[in-house]
């Protein structure tokens, strides 16, 4: 999906300099980063009449390109924001997602003249039926997954009892204040508005998130919460907030925005982008802005449309779905570990590795005794974060418990061989090897996937099976002749692991599981795969080869599963992970253990099923919650949290950095030491 920018004129050559005279768009970062993948490359000089000048909107530096460009007839194009911007706000150090670059010398909050984005709402068809899903489904999962243009609020925080009417408060000095038709009165005025056209009513006033974050100073202060009239601070989800407002009152903050597409009609002072299209009660209208527009033509326009959007994982620009992914996948990362975590239970060689994907604002510390390990914990006000397998009963108590360990997409090598993952999850509920107890995973896959869910889902197993992708990606040798028949393929796994140990059932044996397989499929061509580890001489696992000459028709050794799967009719499996990427390939599988896949109405189950797990969902649907839902991603070459598309990517190029000296060490020291496999794990 290609990013579209109606401020670029067909034909334009590209790039042209734009000649700036502030700092945030000169110096090395995002901001530069956007204008020049846009075909504007920032420098500083003196420009010619043919030249471009930049300005950071009507920031109090932007007369300086504004006056260079009336000296020199040069064209002004103006730079800011988009409505989708970060974690936190930018004078908490966080670089924008997407820049609006209007090239008409206006900016959207300025209504003394038309802007880009108010032409493109005025004179764009804005009706073709794809672009309306999209924005239809935009809407839905922006609210779906509580994001908003900052991130910092915590969508755990309950909000007030519903019935009020929400007051939104704006920073002093703001661009969309200024030059929006309001002044600091125009609040003293809704504030009164709000209270005489709501009589008896609770009257909530919303402080701004760089207000709260002691940034900016707002219009109202905790003197104006007297009688009915209250104020929030705390970090209460927007889209809470809206939800519980019989009506809302703004000048033109972006909330009013957020509260057309929660379905309100509120009240605007102002004159913000979003008013005068016929989504709005205005109280200081633009006789300019006639056309009438629905919430989804709106969000297309604002959103989809009029945006430049950056990808830094990928350093390119993007469409809309791609920075709503990134977005979402920073913002988890953020709300998960904004109070830290103590950790225990993890390898050495792990460490480095989990700092960077759970260190963040927050370092990990890590505790190697368990009841240490709780004290500080609850000391300070942290959870716990512990490998999935370490568990030990001396770590319960008061203090909320992450189990973590690899997801599904994990990384090209294994992990025997200290390679770290792409991938890892973090479960508040159990672990989703272990059927004993409801797992996040198995929680999420019966309460099924968000708006736009399955389609997203959907494409991500498109690109799994389009580029032949497993989860440890190690290629392998070519496959041999395979007999014809019916070929059942049988993965080995390690005996010794978590997911044998815990939903394995009676038979939890790789030699028990190729007796049952030939038992019952004796006709059947058998083919056995041992695990990797098993294969290194790392883990236990292994068959006797006078067993698997009798119940085997082949063993398939460094056998690349990918494209085995697409040679077989079915897999029989105790718990392996395998059995997940065969349905993903439309291939039947049997389960003779409790894997997180089993008990869904896709397998066929001989092993023992928890009775809760009576969700049907589709493929998509259970695609979605094992590798879009439930993991965490980190991409190691811009080193940010990431979605899942952007680690297929990375798996599917092999653009990834490679291990390091002392890691190739390492993994040469275990060779020798295999039998103390339980190093290495």
């Amino acid at each position: 999906m290609a990013p579209t920018d109606p401020n670029h004129a067909a034909g334009e050559p590209s790039p042209r300099r734009l000649f700036c005279y502030t700092g945030r768009m000169i110096r090395p970062g995002r901001i530069r980063r956007i204008l020049t993948l846009a075909g504007l490359t920032p420098t500083f000089a003196i420009p010619k009449s043919a030249d471009l000048v930049g300005t950071w909107g009507r920031s109090p530096l932007a007369w300086r390109g504004e006056r260079m460009s009336e000296l020199t007839g040069a064209e002004l194009v103006r730079v800011e924001d988009a409505f989708l911007r970060s974690v936190r706000p930018g004078r908490a150090g966080d670089p924008p997602l997407g820049l609006m670059i209007d090239r008409s010398g206006g900016v959207h909050y300025d209504a003394s003249k038309p802007s880009a984005l108010e032409r493109l709402l005025g004179t764009h068809p804005l009706d073709d039926s794809a672009l309306m899903v999209r924005a239809r489904e935009g809407i839905a999962r922006l609210i779906a997954a509580d994001l908003s243009k900052y991130n910092t609020h915590d969508p755990d925080l309950p909000a007030p009892d519903p019935g009020y009417v929400l007051v939104v408060d704006q920073t002093r000095g703001d661009g969309s204040v200024t030059y929006g038709g309001a002044t600091p009165a125009t609040f003293r005025e809704m504030l009164v508005f709000a209270q005489e056209e709501n009589p008896g009513a609770r009257i909530l006033i919303r402080a701004h998130p760089e207000t709260v974050a002691g940034l900016r100073p707002g219009h109202y202060g905790p003197e104006d919460a007297q009688g009915r009239i209250s104020r929030l601070s705390t970090p209460v989800s927007p889209w809470k907030l809206l939800e519980g407002a019989v009506a809302v009152y703004t000048v033109s903050s972006q909330l009013g925005f957020e509260a057309i597409l929660a379905g309100h009609r509120p009240q605007v002072f102002g004159q913000p982008f979003y008013a005068g299209w016929g989504l709005t009660e205005d109280r200081n209208p633009l006789p300019r802005r006639t056309r009438k527009l629905t919430r989804a033509q709106l969000f297309a326009g604002a959103m989809l449309l009029a945006p430049t959007w950056y990808d830094p994982c990928r350093d390119r620009l993007c469409a809309f779905e791609e920075v709503l992914a990134q977005l979402e996948a920073q913002t988890r990362a953020f709300r998960e570990d904004r109070r830290g975590h103590i950790a225990f239970g993890m390898r050495m060689w792990k460490r480095r590795h989990l700092m960077h994907v759970f260190g963040r604002p927050k370092r990990l510390r890590f505790v190697d005794r368990p009841g240490r390990a709780l004290a500080l914990a609850r000391r300070s006000g942290r959870s716990l974060l512990v490998w999935a397998g370490k568990e030990v009963a001396a770590l319960h108590g008061d203090v909320p418990i992450l189990r973590v360990e690899d997801g599904f997409l994990r990384s090209r090598g294994l992990g025997a061989d200290l390679i770290p993952p792409l991938s890892l999850v973090a479960d508040d509920l159990g672990i989703y090897y272990d059927p004993a107890r409801e797992s996040r995973l198995e929680r999420l896959i019966a309460e099924g996937p968000p708006p736009g869910g399955e389609a997203r889902a959907e494409r991500l197993i498109a690109r799994i099976l389009r580029d032949g992708i497993s989860k440890y990606n190690l290629g392998g040798q070519s496959l041999p002749a395979l007999p014809e028949g019916h070929r059942i393929l049988v993965p080995g796994q390690v005996e010794d692991d978590a997911s044998i140990r815990r939903g394995a059932g009676a038979i939890a044996t790789n030699l028990g599981l190729l007796r049952r397989a030939r038992l019952e499929n004796p006709d059947a061509v058998i083919l056995y795969k041992p695990h990797p580890d098993v294969e290194a001489g790392l883990r236990k696992g292994a068959v006797p080869e006078a067993e698997l000459r009798r119940l085997a028709d082949l063993t398939l050794s460094h056998a690349d599963p990918a494209v085995l799967l697409g040679q077989v009719d079915e897999v029989w499996t105790m718990t392996s992970a395998l059995g997940f990427e065969a349905l993903l390939r439309g291939v039947k599988v049997t389960c003779l253990g409790t894997p997180f896949y089993a008990g869904w109405g896709l397998t066929r189950d001989l092993g023992l099923v928890p009775a809760r797990r009576q969700a049907r969902p589709s493929l998509a649907a259970l695609a979605h919650a094992a590798l879009i839902a439930y993991p965490r991603y980190f991409d190691p070459v811009s080193r940010l949290p990431c979605p899942p598309e952007v680690a297929i990517d990375r798996l599917a190029t092999g653009c990834l950095p490679r291990p390091g000296p002392l890691n190739r060490s390492l993994a040469k020291l275990q060779g020798l030491f295999a039998g103390a496999a339980w190093i290495w794990r």
